[in-house]
């Protein structure tokens, strides 16, 4: 981009070149006065000519400009040695980072676990009033977070089903629109296991004041729903929703009454200090060793000694009602997450449900780009799921399918469970949500139990056979 300064000079630089020009063109002028006619005239038409042949020029350099592909970012200053060029994604101005201090220049800011942050609220609404390309659209801005651990895989396709759980999380985050985090390193050395997750969740709060909410997906957990978003309007009030029932956690006291693997926390000061609490029963506490007692003498089903993240946010639930009940959402209305028990002997079915709905409305079966599919999403919506709740025996494909107790990683897996019924189930789910996927690049997995090779798909399929 042209600076004023230079915009300036070039102005003048014209503005004198022009007056030049007419002072020593000003006797030919004068001489020409005096000519004949037939001179005048001549002149007349090579001028008219002239500016005929300009304004023909300067309405192909329109069309021309017009044309330009969209794909084609123009430049507005050629200069080659340049770096100061503004990237713009959907709007928003990633270079633009003004010098005003802001909460990442406080040295005693600290990213790890132990350290609290106070007025975290503040500390983002700064930034974001620093930074206001970011502001629209941030009201439900996500940011998906998961790992695993950072050694290889001792089951022989643990790391295999790792690398196709991410491409599932993947595939659903581009969909969507959401950024994605995956971490495969302790950031606290004692915070192993199902506790990582929390020093990854604060990190990505600190990192992403753009978001408001962090969305937490276990390892083993994948979307089998590519279309399907969360009601966000629900959660308008709440700052954690998780995968819970209230009459289990209240009345039955189980450590199942939630699930921990899949949750939505908000980014705001209540969710830091939650964070601060919970992590409080977890390995870094020097009474961890009590609260895992505390929580087997109230959860009488709880199977392990050691506190655990999920049995400790139950416990909050449960002994501090009226502080945390009211900002947690638990959501039972459908499979915010799901026991993959219950969901992967279904598929079959319910891809015949969804091939059904395709057969009665050919809108849905019209090929369309990836980055429309919300559109049809919502359409189907619209006509087919309405008031449709996703739980079991829904018509509706399972939002999130967990794989609980599987241990793609280790292969030790709970030894209710058949190791093969995991990994044959995994296999299925995969490709189950692949489909949802690569049937936009023209192409299924006729056979959910085979990764590959694929199928072509028919043109009017499933209208058109195989």
């Amino acid at each position: 981009m042209v600076s004023p300064e230079t915009s300036s000079s070039s102005s003048s630089s014209s503005s004198s070149s022009s007056q030049h020009y007419y002072k020593t063109s000003s006797p030919m002028a004068k001489y020409a006065g005096t000519r004949t006619k037939p001179v005048i005239c001549f002149s007349d038409v090579v001028l008219f000519l002239g500016g005929a042949f300009m304004s023909l020029i300067l309405v192909w350099s329109f069309f021309s400009f017009s044309s330009i592909s969209p794909n084609l970012t123009v430049k507005t200053d050629d200069s080659s040695s340049s770096s100061t060029s503004t990237k713009c994604y959907q709007g928003i101005d990633t270079n633009h980072d003004p010098t005003d201090p802001v909460y990442y220049d406080d040295p005693d800011l600290s990213y790890t676990i132990e350290k609290p942050v106070k007025n975290w609220d503040e500390k983002r609404r700064r930034w974001l009033n620093l930074h206001p390309s970011f502001i629209p659209g941030a009201e439900n801005r996500t940011v998906m977070v998961t790992g695993s651990q950072s050694a290889p895989c001792k089951n022989p396709i643990g790391d295999h089903l790792l690398l196709r759980f991410f491409k599932n999380k993947v595939d659903y985050c581009r969909i969507h629109g959401h950024d994605i985090f995956y971490s495969n390193a302790l950031l606290h050395p004692k915070m192993n296991s199902y506790w990582a997750k929390l020093p990854a969740v604060k990190a990505a709060m600190i990192a992403h004041p753009e978001a408001e909410w962090i969305w937490w997906v276990d390892s083993d957990a994948l979307f089998t729903d590519m279309d399907f978003s969360p009601p966000w309007r629900r959660y308008k009030d709440h700052n954690l929703v998780v995968h819970g029932w209230p009459g289990v956690v209240y009345n039955d006291r189980s450590w199942t009454a939630l699930n921990a693997g899949v949750f939505l926390i908000r980014n705001c000061q209540w969710s830091m200090e939650l964070i601060d609490t919970w992590t409080g029963m977890g390995p870094v506490s020097p009474e961890y060793a009590k609260w895992g007692q505390i929580q087997r003498s109230i959860f009488k089903d709880k199977l392990f000694p050691e506190s655990d993240d999920q049995t400790a946010l139950i416990y909050l639930l449960y002994k501090h009602r009226e502080v945390y009940y009211p900002k947690i959402y638990l959501e039972g209305d459908y499979y915010f997450e799901g026991y993959w028990l219950e969901i992967v002997p279904g598929f079959a079915n319910v891809t015949e449900r969804y091939l059904e709905m395709e057969r009665e409305d050919a809108a849905l079966r019209r090929r369309h780009a990836e980055k429309v599919s919300e559109g049809y999403a919502a359409f189907r919506e619209k006509r087919f799921l309405k008031g449709e709740r996703g739980g079991k025996g829904s018509k509706r494909r399972p939002f999130v399918t967990h794989f609980t107790g599987c241990q793609p990683c280790s292969g030790d897996h709970n030894k209710m469970y058949d190791g093969d019924t995991c990994w044959n189930g995994m296999i299925k789910a995969i490709n189950f949500a692949d489909n949802q996927v690569m049937r936009k690049y023209g192409f299924v997995h006729s056979d959910l139990g085979k990764t590959s090779p694929l199928q072509p798909v028919p043109f009017d399929y499933p209208d058109e056979p195989w």
